[in-house]
């Protein structure tokens, strides 16, 4: 988090209009704290959406604080986008590629297939009723996606519903091409869970390699 507000100290001057920094810097931390009481326990690191909002639950706290100080939601979207591609840009190149190989591997979509199965049981919607549910989508004829993630309930929903998140929840679903993107992989998606939708529609296929790289 203090490496991300780091990152976004100029944004912030620039595109929000805010000057004290540093009282944003404090007032973010300590909205970060509460979140972190809030966060939502769904199994540990035994469930790979723990990951999910570990990385992205910081961004609650940002966005519930530049609401308070009148920034307008698109700025601060565009603001945590590019903040959060900085710092995931941060990470050498090799590392990044490796984990998105790692993602598109066949034994990373036979984990898949595992998790989001147990994801739709009674016992663990009962265990862990603010997860996710999901299953895994395979291309049909004509689809040029490797493998497909249709989100059924949203962790991020949930929290957003509890705690009167609803109207910056975009925000966090607007991270998500960014994160896959850096590490060489595209996400394509029409519909969104928060958007209205009956489920997201996940679709990765990898991103050719960049020449200038």
């Amino acid at each position: 988090m203090r490496h991300r507000l780091d990152l976004a100290a100029a944004m912030l001057r620039e595109r929000a209009q805010l000057s004290d920094i540093n009282g944003i810097r404090q007032e973010v931390m300590a909205e970060f704290d509460i979140v972190l009481t809030q966060l939502p326990f769904v199994g540990g690191a035994a469930n790979r959406m723990s990951d999910f909002f570990m990385r992205l639950m910081g961004f609650m706290a940002i966005s519930r604080v530049l609401r308070r100080h009148g920034v307008p939601l698109s700025v601060i979207g565009d603001i945590e986008r590019d903040t959060y591609k900085a710092q995931l840009l941060s990470v050498p190149e090799a590392e990044r590629l490796a984990a998105g190989q790692q993602f598109m591997s066949s034994a990373n979509r036979t984990l898949l297939r595992e998790q989001a199965a147990n994801s739709a049981t009674a016992s663990h919607r009962e265990a862990f009723p603010d997860d996710f549910v999901y299953d895994v989508v395979d291309p049909g004829p004509g689809d040029t996606f490797e493998f497909g993630i249709n989100y059924t309930a949203c962790g991020f929903c949930k929290f957003a519903a509890c705690h009167g998140d609803k109207e910056i929840l975009p925000n966090i679903c607007g991270l998500d091409v960014v994160a896959y993107a850096t590490r060489g992989i595209r996400l394509e998606r029409t519909q969104t869970l928060a958007g209205g939708a009956e489920h997201c529609d996940f679709r990765f296929s990898r991103l050719a390699p960049d020449p200038q790289s």
